[in-house]
């Protein structure tokens, strides 16, 4: 082979390598920043109620967004036959939703949070079935069913009650999974020519505007009692988690196909247990362990549907063959 082919061959190589690592990390990067957002809305609402804390953090992060949306110059407003679309949202994908997250946590854990919410594929499936006409497989059925299972065993296994507080912050992260799930499948309906920069950047600064006016309405939060702890959460939160894991999630966008990139809400919630566990000081047990590791590997199968992967094998062999 001569040596100017090999060197070529060589240097293709090696810049495959380099994209796949690079886009390796960055797939980390975003487990990492999603699965410490439930410990930092954990610690933000320790001194900051619901409301207002959504609120702030959607502040925090807006001028950034701004700015990101100036840099590449796109623009912040929907099209003028959208804005009934860019109402909706705003409230269904980042106002309520945000709002029930955080009071959630304030009676359930961080990890616990990250397990209940990693059900939103799950629901995306479901509407993408009533709503778009989709076909649900029979492993994606029986991945619902182990999943929710599970889900269940895990609440039970962490003596959550139906008697408790605790019952309505379940309810409510579930409620959010549900509504962001929602908001998921409209958009691919609605909004698909909608830039990812416009869709986000103005309904944050809304969102974050009207949590916050209801807040000061209904909370009356005392901003001197909000410890530095919390402001720091509510910082990492808008600048890190909602920006940074927002940028990094799209740029992989053009890099991995739907399928693996989804694996991530699978993913996630796994590093949400541990960083949870290590911060609140409590042992992780083998029956929370047991029931997580089922909980995911069926919601991964909603995401690998069997039947469909068998009829695109065959396909694939009846292809060759001819």
């Amino acid at each position: 082979m001569p040596i100017a082919v090999a060197i070529a061959n060589t240097e293709k190589l090696r810049k495959q390598w380099l994209a796949g690592f690079v886009t390796s990390l960055l797939f980390l990067i975003v487990c990492l920043s999603w699965g410490t957002t439930w410990l930092g809305i954990k610690i933000a609402v320790e001194s900051v109620p619901p409301l207002t804390a959504a609120g702030l953090r959607f502040l925090i992060a807006f001028p950034l967004f701004l700015s990101f949306a100036a840099l590449r110059r796109e623009p912040i407003f929907f099209p003028r036959q959208s804005l009934g679309f860019c109402v909706f949202v705003t409230l269904s994908y980042f106002s309520l939703p945000y709002y029930l997250l955080n009071y959630g946590e304030m009676y359930v854990s961080s990890g616990l949070t990250a397990l209940l919410f990693s059900s939103m594929p799950v629901f995306i499936l479901i509407f993408s079935a009533l709503l778009l006409r989709e076909r649900i497989y029979g492993s994606q059925v029986a991945g619902i069913v182990i999943g929710f299972a599970s889900l269940f065993m895990i609440i039970k296994s962490q003596g959550l009650h139906l008697q408790s507080t605790e019952l309505l912050g379940v309810l409510a992260i579930l409620a959010a999974a549900l509504m962001h799930a929602l908001c998921y499948v409209v958009t691919k309906q609605k909004g698909a020519a909608i830039s990812v920069i416009t869709y986000n950047t103005l309904p944050i600064g809304l969102a974050g505007l009207m949590l916050c006016l209801a807040g000061l309405w209904l909370e009356q939060p005392d901003f001197t009692a909000v410890t530095l702890r919390s402001w720091g959460a509510l910082s990492y939160l808008g600048l890190v988690a909602s920006v940074g894991g927002f940028i990094v999630y799209f740029f992989l966008l053009k890099r991995l196909s739907p399928v693996p990139l989804s694996f991530v809400f699978i993913i996630f919630p796994v590093f949400a247990v541990i960083i949870g566990a290590w911060y609140e000081g409590r042992p992780v047990s083998s029956d929370l362990l047991g029931y997580s590791a089922l909980l995911l590997a069926g919601f991964a199968i909603t995401k690998l549907p069997l039947e469909k992967i068998l009829a695109k094998n065959k396909a694939m062999s009846s292809s060759c063959n001819t």
